[in-house]
């Protein structure tokens, strides 16, 4: 494996962490802040990293004079991602939501066969109904348990489903805009498209002199930091730059890896409960991503 393949590969393990960190940062700031609040300043901080980046000399970002559709879909998309995400995790545990997550490989798959006309092998599609399988089982074995929840795990299907989309148009941009150029457009439009909602809404409720309210919380300040910055900014950049390196189902499947991470985080930090059809559905879902993986390799290699 040569110097840029394991740069690549790196970058997809750091992105994989970062992301199963991110269900934690959820669960903390909305404790203290309502759901708008938290998105509005998990972009004013993803905005503030990107401009950092920028005010620091170490990229560029010029937009004049490229196709703006397809790049206003995927920055779309991710930003419809992190709002029903964020608001499905109010009805889901972290462990749930980080399993339905894994799903995105799978939806980034279908899509990608249609718009990025990817092939796939059957052995990856055996892959891919494992994939599936696991999920179902999931949901069936917890059923006596997430009845009072159907709600959440529609959202964060949704979002699994805006991230997906997302993700595919990520890599169909990936010829006219940079790494840093996707990001900076998914920070600032999430940036104005909240702020905008958080001042419309404090006007009609009469409350918008609340708008900094939730600073005075440390730990809200920490989670939306890193959740702003780590969690938008850095894996939109990072996100971006595999998926021009990539193929889309590979590059996306990675995301999984923050599946474990998250149920990990999930049962030492925040003492959620673990299942044991949380651990099998978990196994057989790795399974299924490593292998989907390891034949796209064969594939690419033999192609």
């Amino acid at each position: 494996m040569d110097k840029e393949a394991l740069k690549v590969y790196g970058i997809a393990i750091l992105f994989s962490t970062l992301v199963g960190f991110s269900f934690i940062g959820v669960k903390t700031a909305i404790q203290v802040s309502t759901t708008l609040q938290l998105l509005t300043f998990r972009y004013n901080f993803a905005f503030l990293g990107a401009l950092v980046i920028l005010a620091f000399g170490w990229s560029k970002v010029t937009i004049r004079g490229k196709a703006k559709k397809n790049i206003l879909i995927t920055s779309g998309f991710y930003i419809a991602f992190m709002i029903f995400q964020t608001v499905g995790l109010i009805f889901v545990s972290t462990i749930e939501s980080g399993i339905i997550f894994a799903i995105v490989p799978i939806l980034v798959k279908i899509i990608a066969a249609g718009v990025l006309k990817e092939k796939s092998t059957a052995l990856q599609n055996f892959f891919v109904c494992l994939c599936v399988g696991a999920l179902i089982l999931m949901i069936v074995m917890g059923a006596g348990e997430i009845n009072a929840n159907v709600v959440g795990i529609l959202l964060l299907l949704i979002s699994s489903l805006s991230m997906a989309i997302s993700n595919v148009y990520m890599r169909y941009v990936r010829s006219q805009y940079t790494p840093i150029e996707i990001s900076f457009m998914i920070t600032l439009g999430g940036c104005l498209v909240f702020n905008l909602a958080t001042i419309v809404s404090g006007i009609k409720n009469e409350n918008l002199s609340e708008y900094f309210a939730p600073l005075s919380h440390g730990s809200f300040v920490l989670a939306t930091a890193y959740l702003g910055i780590a969690c938008t900014t850095v894996t939109a950049l990072f996100m971006s730059y595999m998926l021009a390196n990539m193929p889309a189902v590979k590059a996306t499947i990675f995301g999984n890896l923050s599946t474990a991470i998250s149920i990990v985080a999930g049962v030492v930090v925040l003492n959620e409960s673990l299942k044991v059809y949380h651990v099998i559905c978990t196994i057989l879902i790795i399974i299924g991503v490593i292998g989907v993986s390891l034949t796209g390799e064969k594939e690419e290699e033999n192609g």
